[in-house]
């Protein structure tokens, strides 16, 4: 059935949420299966189709794909996989139900089409995403930003007269979590940062804060170009966003009220260095005083650490009396 205009209007902007369990679940796919090779991996999408327009993606499977590198029209799918993995994810959660697939590409392929049509056997609108799972370094244009994009097949009309074909129109790709999930991601994370500090190498810690130092500075670049483009009246403003950034300046150190304030001397700024120079030292008792507290927290723990370990293998303690009498005694 062919697509109407306002209907690709309306998919272009229905989004698809993926929760990090999709995205945690596909990297581990292609790291069992076609890690160090030039090979995608392949698998099903699980979720519900809101309401409002757009998919939420909370789960997947990976499914057996073999593809020709040489020929892109020679590939298999294991469709007798897909049916029965997904009675078997119904009936342990019936919400649950396969609104789409996924690969490794990291681009469209010429056989994506066809495998897109074998997934449409199972669902009359199926979504397809693209997730990124090389480095940050290896992805175009530095990495920094969402690693998935999102695809809907429609079938085209020609204007001129021509027969129809299906393409896919590209909808926006978000990443959702539930609070478990953002509480999950979070310890992860934490865990994954202790690790890399206490049993990495030093060229191994180097190298992380560099990758989050480009990833601060491609944020900050796409945020100095958005309020340029608003600025200049390309964007319209969008609320939200102007108040997260508020809260993100809120968060910053008031350096202007530590040296007009006289909590802080600022040195004369000689000719050439510019206001920089003169605004280090500030910055640096700012982030001093926050290291202060982090060194006190960790005194204290230390200090009842101590206290903990002294204090089994100290000896039973008699009476105040029987002590008095046993040192009275000893005298004579």
């Amino acid at each position: 059935m062919a697509t109407t205009t306002p209907t690709l209007l309306t998919l272009s902007t229905q989004p698809c949420h993926v929760h990090p369990l999709v995205l945690l679940s596909i990297q581990d796919h292609f790291h069992r299966v076609a890690k160090n090779t030039r090979k995608r991996v392949v698998g099903i999408l699980l979720g519900q189709e809101l309401q409002k327009g757009g998919w939420e993606v909370t789960n997947s499977f990976a499914v057996p794909f073999e593809e020709d590198e040489k020929d892109p029209r020679t590939w298999f799918l294991d469709h007798n996989y897909i049916e029965a993995m997904n009675d078997m994810f119904k009936k342990v959660n019936a919400r649950e139900k396969l609104i789409g697939w996924y690969h490794t590409g990291p681009r469209l392929r010429a056989s994506d089409l066809e495998i897109n049509a074998v997934v449409k056997r199972y669902t009359q609108r199926p979504i397809m995403v693209i997730v990124d799972v090389r480095p940050d370094e290896e992805r175009a244009g530095g990495g920094g930003g969402i690693p998935t994009d999102a695809y809907v097949a429609v079938e085209e009309i020609k204007d001129d007269g021509t027969a129809s074909q299906h393409t896919f129109i590209h909808v926006p790709s978000l990443i959702s979590a539930s609070e478990a999930e953002e509480i999950g991601v979070e310890h992860l994370l934490r865990d994954i940062s202790s690790t890399a500090l206490t049993t990495g190498s030093l060229s191994t810690r180097v190298s992380s804060q560099l990758s989050s130092l480009r990833g601060l500075g491609a944020r900050l670049v796409e945020i100095r170009d958005y309020l340029t483009e608003v600025v200049e009246g390309k964007l319209a403003v969008n609320q939200q966003i102007v108040a997260n950034l508020q809260d993100v300046f809120n968060l910053l150190p008031n350096l202007e009220a530590a040296v007009q304030g006289g909590m802080v001397a600022e040195p004369p700024c000689e000719e050439g260095e510019g206001e920089g120079k003169g605004r280090k030292r500030p910055f640096t008792v700012a982030t001093n005083d926050q290291l202060l507290v982090m060194y006190l927290s960790s005194l204290i723990r230390t200090v009842i650490a101590l206290h903990d370990l002294v204090r089994p293998i100290s000896p039973p303690s008699s009476s105040p009396a029987r002590r008095v009498d046993i040192r009275l005694a000893g005298r004579y």
